[in-house]
């Protein structure tokens, strides 16, 4: 599914967009509801928000719980799960310029912002190091795009003719910082170096205007 923005889905409730949206964005909003609950709201029948709802349990976006009552069967509600969290908004990304920016304004702490980034770069190698113990140099790339895949960077990697590798990153998900504080981009450009052990170059990046960040590998 893809990533809502909150302004898209309330259109959307506006012009009676889509309808799963729409029960995300109720669920986010309201909390636990029903299905007669959602039927109210979104002038549907139950049958229908069950469909809507059983493809959304199906893509670990919602989740159906049993909901105890002083008499009779419990009633099935339904809530988003943790991994829904992910369709609605974020910005860490203000957080971290922020905090950051505290620490540039003062002079006695200035320096510390190097110290962050390369404590970042340490933690993620020591992470990361030990899955590219024993591999090849083309197994190591695969293994870092797969890294990088996890983080969301959308990584590919295409062999050269020569024998040297290209990692193509599409997005860049700490973009906002790094185009504030290269030291992010240069740790990691660093961190590459280290995990792979040959000469790595990056000869486009997305923080600084390039349409990818794009590392020469061997």
């Amino acid at each position: 599914m893809k990533t809502v923005s909150a302004a898209g889905m309330t259109a959307a409730m506006q012009r009676d967009g889509s309808t799963r949206e729409r029960i995300l964005l109720l669920l986010k909003t309201g909390g636990r509801m029903n299905a007669t609950e959602l039927a109210n709201e979104l002038g549907l029948t139950e049958m229908a928000i069950r469909r809507h709802i059983y493809a959304l349990e199906s893509e670990g976006s919602v989740t159906i719980v049993s909901v105890r009552q002083a008499m009779g069967r419990p009633l099935h509600a339904y809530e988003l799960t943790a991994e829904a969290d992910e369709l609605f908004p974020k910005n860490y990304h203000l957080l971290a310029l922020d905090l950051l920016d505290e620490l540039a304004d003062d002079p006695d702490t200035a320096a510390l912002i190097d110290r962050i980034f390369e404590g970042r770069k340490k933690k993620l190698l020591d992470r990361y190091e030990p899955r590219m113990t024993g591999k090849s140099l083309e197994q190591k790339v695969s293994e870092l795009a797969a890294i990088q895949n996890a983080g969301g960077y959308m990584a590919e990697v295409n062999k050269q003719q020569d024998g040297s590798y290209m990692l193509y990153e599409y997005n860049c998900p700490i973009a906002q910082v790094a185009g504030v504080y290269q030291e992010a981009c240069r740790c990691e450009l660093s961190l590459f170096r280290s995990l792979l052990d040959v000469p790595v170059e990056r000869t486009e990046c997305l923080a600084k205007g390039g349409g990818k960040c794009s590392y020469h590998i061997g």
